[in-house]
């Protein structure tokens, strides 16, 4: 769907979605997707964005939409609409969910572009729940414990909420990674989590910056002992945090200056 005023457009397997198209996804939660900002028609991290619905869509599923199909949907909801968007491809079978079997049939492949997105400038605090996300390694719809805990966390004074596990490890946060400082290493939450196209791309530029990262468990306890922490996603690689809980952190504008830098090292390609 599309407008002369917007130019976004909403598209099931590269032609504009229909009723018939989006009434099955109203109420279904069996699906996946990923998020990407678009600047001048390219992306960065696209394989990222691949390697994730293709494993993804084999977990859920047990079969994926190729990489080629996959880039000619994206181009072709490109093409109706500015060079600079947010884009959103979703993955599912009409076989929908509560169902004990699948069809085996061709998945479905719900493209939707928007305006562009940065994030906010932040610095947040967050409010600390206890919660682990039903299957973490897959970027899946239908969570409703991340709106109830946003909101939760509003109510309680803070700009969002983070997450910790049942043995007190921060794992991530609502929307967004992780990403914690001590002074010269980038800290990343040893925890069952989903790994953002973002995070993997600031890791493995900071890898080419030579800059040290690890990964270790962090909890309320120790986290007083770090320097700094961001969140980031698909809108930004890093938003300041000034406070997790009842734990306030030091201002580190060193820290989110690295992971931007890191950030915008990687290349934009056209998809």
């Amino acid at each position: 769907m599309s407008t002369a005023s917007n130019a976004f457009v909403t598209q099931v397997n590269g032609r504009t979605a229909i009723t018939d198209d989006l009434a099955p996804l109203a109420f279904a939660g069996f699906a996946h997707f990923t998020a990407m900002q678009v600047r001048g028609g390219r992306v960065r991290g696209l394989d990222l964005h691949l390697q994730r619905l293709r494993t993804a869509s084999l977990a859920l599923f047990g079969r994926a939409t190729s990489d080629d199909q996959l880039r000619t949907y994206l181009r072709k909801a490109l093409k109706a609409g500015p060079a600079d968007v947010s884009l959103t491809a979703t993955i599912y079978s009409r076989a929908g969910e509560f169902t004990s079997t699948d069809t085996k049939g061709e998945l479905d492949v719900l493209v939707r572009t928007g305006p562009a997105a940065s994030g906010p400038n932040g610095p947040l605090a967050l409010a600390a729940f206890e919660h682990e996300r039903m299957l973490p390694a897959i970027k899946h719809v239908g969570e409703i414990a991340k709106t109830y805990y946003m909101r939760e966390a509003a109510k309680e004074g803070f700009d969002d909420a983070a997450f910790v596990d049942r043995s007190g490890r921060l794992s991530e946060a609502s929307i967004w990674n992780l990403a914690l400082w001590d002074g010269e290493a980038v800290v990343w939450p040893e925890a069952a989590m989903l790994t953002g196209t973002t995070m993997s791309i600031v890791q493995r530029q900071l890898h080419a910056m030579g800059v040290p990262q690890r990964v270790e468990e962090v909890s309320l306890t120790n986290l007083p002992q770090l320097r700094g922490a961001v969140v980031m996603n698909s809108w930004t690689p890093a938003v300041p945090v000034s406070r997790i809980g009842s734990v306030k952190l030091p201002e580190a504008p060193e820290f989110p200056d690295l992971l931007r830098r890191a950030y915008e090292a990687e290349s934009l390609v056209e998809i």
